[in-house]
């Protein structure tokens, strides 16, 4: 593991705070010990130590000369045996960018991932096209990420936001805090949707539906790197991936408008049983598939 000792004179006591190459230096050993367990060491080397010396990281890229100081160098040691150990830089961070937004995280919440955007800009187009549709749930939300970014984005919506794990919702609701949309999204802790007995709600349909629920199969995920890493409860989705978007695409015919809009996030491979499920909770419904910028299937589109 990269020592204290091999950072020595780049920062702390009496060393100048600019030596020409400290900085190209040690980005050029994170990479190196990165590269044995990331597919972009260079790029996580430079978010790591923006992250160190609390810069952005066009400045660490702007300074080449500039030098760590021994607070620095302790935190970026430990930094970096917690990557080691196989601890996904996300969580390392304690945050995020998805969609602009930059996101606290822990570990008990999942990753927002690139391929999600698809889904917030289809679910962006549809309520600019339908100004009067300003109703919107969010199951299974997971850091929030999803019905945050629609919030910060259509100031008049209103958004149910839920999730089965209580972890989630708590840093869903520090999310929505920072951003200054907590009074437009309301949390509820609960499976799908959530029961007007049990929270005493009246009935309630909504305009948008949008979730990307667990949809990776059970003996799949326990061969892809992120299982352990990140929640198992956020990944798995049973033996073919679908057993929760089955019960939701049960569910949601109660509680979709008429009018009203659903999106939902999908595994790459689950396109054809996805849309004959779908076509037979909606038999009414156009439905359709996207495909992501790698060409996959990943979000049902369903328009009642």
């Amino acid at each position: 593991m990269l020592g204290l000792h091999e950072l020595d004179g780049y920062g702390g006591g009496n060393v100048p705070m600019y030596n020409r190459g400290a900085m190209e230096n040690i980005l050029e050993k994170l990479a190196g010990r990165l590269a044995k367990i990331s597919d972009t060491p260079k790029l996580d080397a430079q978010v790591l130590l923006a992250h160190v010396l609390d810069k952005p990281r066009a400045w660490v890229l702007a300074h080449p000369e500039a030098t760590l100081t021994q607070p620095q160098q302790a935190a970026l040691v430990g930094a970096l045996a917690r990557l080691e150990r196989g601890e996904p830089l996300p969580y390392v961070l304690g945050k995020w960018e998805f969609f602009g937004l930059e996101f606290i995280l822990r570990p008990e919440v999942l990753i927002p991932r690139p391929e999600t955007e698809l889904l917030v800009e289809t679910a962006l187009h549809w309520l600019r096209a339908h100004p009067e549709r300003r109703r919107v749930a969010d199951i299974g939300t997971g850091s929030g990420c999803i019905a945050i970014a629609l919030a910060v984005n259509v100031q008049e919506a209103h958004i149910v936001a839920t999730d089965i794990s209580p972890t989630a919702i708590d840093m869903a609701s520090r999310n929505a805090s920072k951003f200054g949309v907590d009074d437009r999204i309301e949390f509820f802790c609960c499976d799908l949707f959530p029961s007007r007995q049990t929270f005493n709600l009246r009935p309630s349909t909504y305009d948008l539906i949008v979730a990307n629920l667990p949809y990776i199969p059970t003996e799949t995920l326990r061969g892809l790197r992120v299982y352990g890493r990140e929640p198992t409860l956020a990944l798995d989705g049973g033996a073919d991936g679908l057993d929760i978007i089955r019960r939701l695409l049960v569910e949601a015919p109660r509680y979709l408008a008429p009018g009203g809009l659903m999106l939902l996030e999908i595994e790459a491979s689950q396109g054809a049983k996805v849309l004959s499920l779908a076509h037979d909770a909606f038999a009414e419904a156009e439905i359709h598939l996207h495909q992501d910028l790698s060409g996959h299937d990943r979000l049902l589109e369903i328009q009642v």
